[in-house]
């Protein structure tokens, strides 16, 4: 295992897939001679050249259409939006095309994009440049939306992304850009819609996406209190309904005395806990007691 940053684990993937596959290419603004906003793609243009690292001017909504149009004839882009919020100006491009061209070609025609979007708040950018629009992809159908938490999860998320032959709204905090983790030296690709349970426990299941998952891991209660972010889900829509439920029944599985489980159905991400979701986790009989946040989280599930 070699130890990188979030970011430098994106750039690697990058890499190792535009050299397995020369169908892959790169586009969007200030990715070519500045190397990105957050420099993910910094020395892609001279290991590449223009054909493969396409600066473009400010489009987004020509941007993501010409990758639109390109993937439907054979290529993978890989498109980066400086930010989230510029996403909006190619909601049309996404939403009308990207995400219903397969249904409405019968399957005769793809789309295999990928969509990297920085957004989060709390880096002084404005409220133009700090929104999260988890919840607004998820609600799209056509489209897979992921949220990867480590450096781990960004770079294996970002390889499977590419190979996918769907588009992709790829959404990274840029809280997590300089967070370091443990990421494997050999090739692998981390499955979409997989969740991952970071630790075992029996009192709490905590439920968290990108970096509100980090939060959820700290030991302390006022970090879990201000998070109420666990379950840390690698998708956003893709819900993995029978991990977070093994999870779950895990935490209820004590034996001797009274089994206490807390579950907090928040609005996940901006939606409401899935009706499954419930069925599956929720005990029909319970009995209530406060929970104890002095004696920290031990059930975590990412």
């Amino acid at each position: 295992m070699a130890e990188m940053l979030y970011r430098t684990a994106l750039h690697d993937a990058l890499v190792e897939e535009m050299d397995r596959d020369e169908k892959v290419y790169l586009m969007g603004e200030d990715i070519g001679r500045f190397g990105g906003a957050y420099r993910v793609t910094d020395g892609l243009l001279d290991k590449y050249g223009e054909m493969r690292v396409v600066d473009t001017p400010i489009a987004e909504e020509v941007i993501v259409g010409c990758a639109i149009g390109s993937a439907m004839l054979g290529l993978r882009p890989v498109v980066e939006m400086m930010t989230v919020n510029f996403s909006l100006v190619a909601f049309d491009q996404i939403v009308q095309s990207a995400a219903k061209i397969r249904y409405m070609f019968g399957g005769q025609a793809t789309v295999p994009l990928v969509i990297r979007m920085p957004g989060g708040a709390g880096h002084q950018l404005s409220a133009q440049h700090s929104h999260s629009f988890e919840a607004l992809y998820g609600m799209i159908p056509g489209v897979l939306v992921v949220a990867p938490t480590t450096p781990e999860d960004a770079k294996g998320l970002l390889k499977s992304a590419i190979r996918t032959p769907n588009p992709v709204m790829f959404l990274e905090s840029m809280s997590l850009y300089n967070m370091k983790g443990e990421v494997p030296e050999q090739e692998y690709l981390t499955p979409i819609g997989k969740a991952a349970v970071r630790r075992e426990g029996r009192d709490l299941t905590i439920v968290g996406v990108s970096r509100q998952a980090v939060l959820a891991q700290l030991d302390q209660p006022e970090a879990i209190l201000e998070a109420l972010a666990g379950y840390r889900r690698r998708g956003v829509r893709d819900q993995d309904l029978a991990t977070m439920a093994c999870a779950h029944q895990a935490c209820r599985a004590v034996q001797g005395g009274p089994v206490v489980v807390t579950v907090a159905l928040l609005r996940l991400a901006g939606m409401d806990a899935h009706a499954d979701l419930q069925r599956l986790v929720l005990p029909r009989f319970v009995e209530q007691r406060p929970l104890r946040l002095d004696r920290g989280v031990d059930c975590v599930v990412t």
